[in-house]
């Protein structure tokens, strides 16, 4: 199995200036969610110019979504690209070195897939940030005949069993009556009433359990100050443990909104978001291989006491196949974190260029020996048939 890792390891390094291309051009060229068509073409392109695969795209439904895959062996084990951009920001959660990391790994291991009895799967995945993509190929059974999934994210930990926590969304409109504002006594002001349910959420949030997060955005309460407003938006965003327990605070936090309505007699109408992030179960005997990998790669990984990051629609698929989502680090200050235009650069820098080439070989390397694992594979084999 040495021989065969090294071999992984020398067509990972040979592959390595067309993988870390692939990420700067993703970078310089940030597309928003469910947009990400040039996103998909280049990744679709570099897997094809530098390996055997086979490419379906369109799946679920999802123009820029695809299935990348090589070799036909009876264990399959599939690679998350993530594509999306944040609006104004870009890649600002490094969504570009992630997908490079999974072509990376991925080109490493279409050569050895017949001596391993793999097939390796690439999933071009859309809309993490905004729409949760993987949400929607899951229900449509992207990932059903795939025996386990990983992805590597960057942040400023080096964590292999992060804590990522479940979340949905929804928009809040009030309607109310306009006027002007020298003349407010006829008008129903739709601004105040996000003042009233923001006060209501504040008061609420020191009888919430540890950990529970209500995020909240007033999109629109307005444009002038001398026009009392008929309409506001607010998006909320609830953060929990469980999805189940993100339902049981939205029970509690929509009152609050309702108050709004009620002070100021304007009405209120509830739209549920389709970002639905469920929470992520990792897999036991997955996660151990990745850090060992990881570590010979030349990462550490610290008994950081803190390990709970955001949310993120790979837990949608963990919840139906074996799954792991390691985080590797960039070298920056705390204030260049994850969803600032600072973190958007380093992916396209040296930080980003380090960890494409440290998560994509570990992913390689990783799969391998899940590959010549005879008990883990029988598990993960077993389990799929059982299902």
């Amino acid at each position: 199995m040495t021989g065969t890792k090294e071999r992984i390891e020398r067509t990972f390094e040979r592959n390595l200036p067309l993988v870390l291309e692939l990420s700067h051009r993703i970078n310089a060229n940030p597309e928003l969610a469910f947009e990400e068509h040039e996103t998909s073409a280049s990744i679709i392109e570099a897997l094809q110019d530098g390996g055997e695969f086979t490419v379906e795209k369109g799946v679920a439904d999802l123009p820029t979504a695809f299935v990348a895959s090589a070799g036909s062996g009876d264990l399959a084990i599939g690679i998350c690209a993530e594509m999306d951009a944040l609006p104004g920001i870009g890649h600002g959660c490094g969504h570009n070195v992630i997908a490079a990391s999974a072509v990376g790994a991925a080109l490493a291991l279409a050569p050895f897939a017949g001596e391993l009895g793999l097939t390796v799967r690439v999933f071009g995945t859309p809309a993490e940030e905004s729409g949760t993509g993987k949400e929607i190929m899951v229900n449509r059974g992207v990932f059903d005949d795939t025996h386990a999934a990983m992805m590597v994210h960057p942040t400023l930990k080096d964590v292999v069993v992060p804590t990522l926590r479940a979340s949905r969304s929804w928009q809040v409109t009030y309607t109310g009556r306009g006027g002007h504002a020298s003349r407010p006594w006829r008008a129903l002001n739709a601004g105040d009433a996000t003042v009233v349910a923001q006060t209501a959420i504040a008061l609420l949030r020191q009888q919430l359990r540890d950990g529970v997060r209500v995020h909240h955005l007033v999109k629109e309460a307005g444009a002038a100050v001398n026009v009392i407003a008929d309409r506001a938006v607010v998006d909320c965003m609830i953060r929990c443990d469980t999805i189940d327990e993100v339902d049981q605070i939205w029970d509690r936090v929509r009152p609050c909104f309702d108050a709004g309505a009620v002070a100021t007699g304007t009405t209120v109408e509830y739209v549920s978001l389709p970002s639905i992030y469920r929470e992520f179960r990792h897999d036991a005997d997955l996660a151990p291989l990745f850090e060992k990998n990881a570590k010979a790669v030349g990462r550490t990984f610290p008994d950081y006491p803190d390990t709970m990051f955001g949310s993120t629609d790979m837990g949608n698929v963990s919840l139906r196949i074996p799954a792991i989502h390691p985080m590797l680090s960039f070298d920056l200050p705390p204030e260049d974190g994850n969803h600032t235009a600072a973190f958007a650069a380093a992916a396209g820098g040296p930080e980003g260029d380090r960890f494409v080439r440290d998560a994509g070989l570990a992913m390689a390397l990783t799969i391998a020996d899940i590959a010549s694992s005879d008990r883990t594979r029988a598990r993960l084999i077993a389990r799929t048939a059982g299902s």
